[in-house]
């Protein structure tokens, strides 16, 4: 359904720094530059991307948006959420950990753009 998800930063350097490290605990490649300033990161099936707004303005975060990353294991949710923590990101929601009831690991923090983003592990 998608092709891929662009979000705004205020400082691609420092965003670039955060999605490096908590992608990378995830098995991702460090994120790539284009001649515009942008950073990607690609998969056999997604990119994710990184963008000063063409518009001019702040980078804001979508009231009542999370962006979703997979995770094979809770082990690597918390690799995912202390990364992220050590690299300029704030923590929110509950605490990392399994939901009761839901069947689901999941890690929320705040990126430094302030976007909210997950880590998410499907218990079977």
């Amino acid at each position: 359904m998608f092709s891929h998800i662009m979000i705004g930063a205020n400082d691609i350097d420092e965003s670039k720094a955060f999605y490096d490290a908590i992608l990378g605990v995830i098995g991702y490649k460090p994120g790539f530059m284009d001649p515009k300033g942008r950073c990607f990161y690609a998969s056999d099936s997604d990119v994710f991307c990184l963008s000063i707004p063409i518009n001019g303005e702040p980078a804001c975060n979508g009231n009542g948006s999370t962006i979703g990353f997979t995770v094979e294991s809770p082990e690597a949710g918390d690799a995912w959420h202390a990364a992220g923590i050590a690299n300029g990101g704030i923590d929110c929601e509950e605490p990392p950990g399994v939901r009761e009831g839901d069947k689901m690991y999941l890690a929320y923090l705040r990126d430094p753009a302030g976007n909210k983003i997950c880590a998410l592990c499907h218990m079977v």
